[in-house]
């Protein structure tokens, strides 16, 4: 990944973050010249796209088909009153724009088939996945897999929420269609996780899709300037009732039919 040079007053705007010791000015420079794919604008992609864009991605491609809706505004906070009936794409360009104009902001306003989509997780240096259902994370994964770009993964039901990292850039890690074998190994029975599978249309507290939306902000500027250690190889799990977090291990599938040795 190349750098960009900033102006004043973009050394300005991001002084506080150029002063972490992880980040620096060549940190801040490497973030300006990368690209990151949002998928969905909703409750994970609001807090994804606005932390992002405030901490000066150079490229933000956001891809929703949906339109505003009146009961989306309890969590999806890059729309408002003045959104509803709009493309979410458009509401979210207008929010992202007025918070930072520096970032170059390319919308989709359709499902991205899998050509397309192909193409734009090619040109991506990360993608962060903050679509509502199961069949969309599949074939996102996939196509990760294919161009071996980092996925952030997130997903919310309720009071729970979880999030992970799958590099296929790199030989050891695992993907999302590893997921779900290492959990009928780790979950108890009275933690089924059928429901994050399918969580389009069910209820969700809106501060937790906040939280796991900023952490995937988090590991995706981590993923972006190989900061610390991210969540690869760990499902981190969420439960806001009694807000504590687990970790769960993740191990690479040698079986999977998307990741694996046998595909």
């Amino acid at each position: 990944m190349s750098s960009v040079d900033l102006n004043d007053e973009q050394l300005l705007r991001y002084s506080r973050q150029i002063l972490l010791s992880d980040i620096d000015l060549e940190g801040q420079q490497r973030l300006a010249a990368s690209r990151v794919l949002v998928l969905g604008m909703g409750g994970l992609g609001s807090p994804v796209a606005m932390y992002l864009a405030g901490a000066g991605v150079g490229q933000l491609v956001l891809v929703d088909p949906d339109v505003v809706e009146i009961s989306n505004l309890h969590r999806q906070f890059l729309h408002s009153n003045q959104s509803l009936g709009e493309l979410k794409v458009e509401s979210a360009r207008q929010t992202l724009s007025a918070r930072n104009p520096d970032v170059e902001l390319i919308t989709f306003s359709e499902r991205l088939d899998e050509t397309a989509l192909l193409e734009q997780i090619k040109l991506a240096d990360v993608v962060v996945d903050g679509t509502d259902n199961f069949a969309t994370r599949v074939m996102v994964n996939k196509a990760c897999v294919a161009m071996r770009t980092p996925l952030i993964y997130g997903a919310v039901v309720g009071l729970e929420g979880q999030a992970s990292v799958f590099r296929s850039d790199r030989d050891d890690s695992p993907c999302y269609n590893c997921l779900y074998a290492d959990l009928d190994k780790a979950r108890s029975d009275e933690q089924p996780q059928s429901s994050f599978e399918n969580c389009s249309g069910q209820g969700v507290l809106g501060p937790v899709a906040g939280i796991i939306g900023c952490i995937q902000a988090t590991e995706a500027i981590k993923v972006l300037l190989e900061l610390g250690d991210s969540l690869q190889g760990r499902l981190l799990m969420l439960d806001a009732r009694a807000m504590s977090f687990r970790s769960f291990v993740l191990t690479r599938d040698p079986q999977c039919s998307v990741c694996g040795a046998s595909k």
